[in-house]
């Protein structure tokens, strides 16, 4: 859905049809005819606990993990509007564009990972500890530090609790293999589909 104001656009979600993009600055309007826009899935179901479901902690992390929404982007499908709900929280084939649009002939991309506890493709080799300080701190495992589309910042005010029982029931859903695009870097054509989501003020 694309909402025009005298002031401002509304970019909700614009698909990319096909990985060409057009040249730099290029005049937005025309630059938008070769997206189409659509409405992403702002509430997708994430999966029931498969070990220690019982666990106060666990059933608070999945209440946590879906007031959140994050199956919303961590779900493949659901950036388009169709989650694949055998696949919620194992990441999405679907990126998002991280760089301006209107000034990136090719945006960067970061594929929305699969959080599920899958050894390989997934946070299996995450501690709980790891997850909440990226959760509470925006950093990863590594020492790198979290990209701003996912909103760290925000959940830096979560309560240690909140966040230690988010990291509880993550490791202790189904771990599903699946495997999603490396990030794009500007300057790259993406192989992959990708989003678009952001505000956008008018030159005029």
């Amino acid at each position: 859905m694309i909402l025009k104001h005298p002031c401002f656009r509304t970019l909700a979600a614009l698909a990319l049809l096909l990985p060409v993009a057009s040249a730099h600055a290029q005049d937005p309007e025309s630059y938008l005819d070769d997206y189409l826009p659509v409405d992403n899935a702002l509430v997708v179901d994430v999966p029931e606990a498969v070990q220690s479901a019982d666990d106060p902690d666990v059933k608070r992390g999945r209440y946590l993990v879906s007031l959140l929404g994050c199956a919303s982007c961590h779900t493949d499908g659901a950036l388009l509007g169709a989650p694949d709900s055998d696949r919620s929280l194992a990441g999405s084939r679907v990126g998002i564009a991280i760089s301006d649009p209107m000034r990136d002939r090719y945006p960067a991309i970061v594929y929305p990972p699969n959080i599920t506890p899958h050894d390989e493709t997934g946070i299996g080799a995450w501690t709980e500890d790891d997850l909440v300080r990226l959760l509470r701190g925006g950093m990863d495992r590594h020492g790198g530090r979290a990209l701003p589309v996912m909103p760290w910042q925000n959940y830096a005010r979560l309560r240690a609790s909140d966040a230690l029982a988010i990291a509880r029931y993550l490791k202790n859903i189904e771990p599903l293999e699946h495997r999603v695009p490396r990030r794009v870097r500007a300057g790259t054509p993406a192989s992959a589909p990708y989003v678009h989501v952001g505000l956008y003020q008018r030159r005029e």
